[in-house]
């Protein structure tokens, strides 16, 4: 009886020391500067992939919150990195200049950086032009259609896959996406479905399309070769999930009616 107790206890202490070293590994890999960087993208409204801005001129949003919780659950503080794609904050992520970032997790980015598993599920459509006759998904790969999509997105290369007559063009931000659709140099926005309707909003008599184009996660990128990083962002995200930090980052940013991806 005495040995087997003995046996526990050094059992325990092992796995204690063991938790406690990768820990300590995955602060180094996570915040190498002893601060967590995080990384952001831009859009005019809060979404699951978007921060947007507050009365104070800072920035608010569900991929803000989750930054938050992750440096708080690691003892460090933030420093924020705001940028107008979730394509710049893949590039960052690779180059280090961050050291985490929030985006949807294509098979393309997968082979660059490494994600966490899904917080929310993106389903990706258009939103059609006031002044064409586009109704479908159908309607759109016709001749004379220009569809723009936000420079190396997700959803831009989603549809330059499946569009195969219609011109697909880049915008370098989502304002800029807009203006094009204002000023009627492009019949259609290729994004996310629930970006849509505070910008649809902004273009009276525009329509967002049933259904989608591609459905894919979106999550936490880390670098690629940083195991300990990797195993603790997928136990922070399976953690957020169950605790209730995903549902609250959601909520807060008024986006009760979205479901958290399972």
């Amino acid at each position: 009886m005495k040995n087997a107790t003995l046996l526990g206890l050094v059992m325990a202490m092992s796995v204690g020391t063991s938790a406690i070293a990768l820990e300590g590994d995955a602060l180094k890999e996570l915040a190498p500067k002893g601060k967590l960087r995080v990384g952001v993208a831009y859009a005019p409204s809060a979404t699951p992939v978007f921060v947007a801005r507050d009365e104070a001129g800072g920035v608010r949003g569900v991929p803000r919150e989750l930054g938050d919780a992750l440096a708080k659950r690691l003892g460090v503080p933030v420093e924020l990195t705001v940028a107008a794609t979730t394509n710049e904050l893949t590039d960052a992520c690779v180059n280090g200049t961050i050291d985490i970032g929030f985006m949807p997790a294509d098979d393309t980015r997968r082979e660059r950086v490494d994600f966490s598993p899904p917080y929310f599920v993106i389903e990706s459509t258009y939103l059609a032009g006031a002044s064409t006759d586009i109704k479908a998904m159908a309607d759109v790969d016709r001749p004379g259609i220009v569809v723009v999509g936000i420079n190396g997105s997700t959803t831009m290369r989603a549809a330059a896959r499946s569009l195969k007559i219609a011109t697909v063009v880049t915008a370098k931000s989502i304002d800029e996406a807009l203006d094009m659709m204002k000023a009627g140099s492009v019949q259609a926005l290729a994004l996310t479905h629930d970006s849509l309707p505070k910008l649809q909003k902004q273009l009276p008599g525009s329509r967002i399309l049933d259904g989608s184009f591609q459905k894919v996660g979106v999550a936490i990128a880390v670098q690629k070769d940083r195991p300990a990083a990797l195993a603790y962002v997928k136990a922070f995200m399976d953690g957020a999930k169950t605790d209730g930090t995903v549902r609250n980052a959601f909520d807060n940013s008024g986006l009760q009616q979205l479901a958290i991806a399972p």
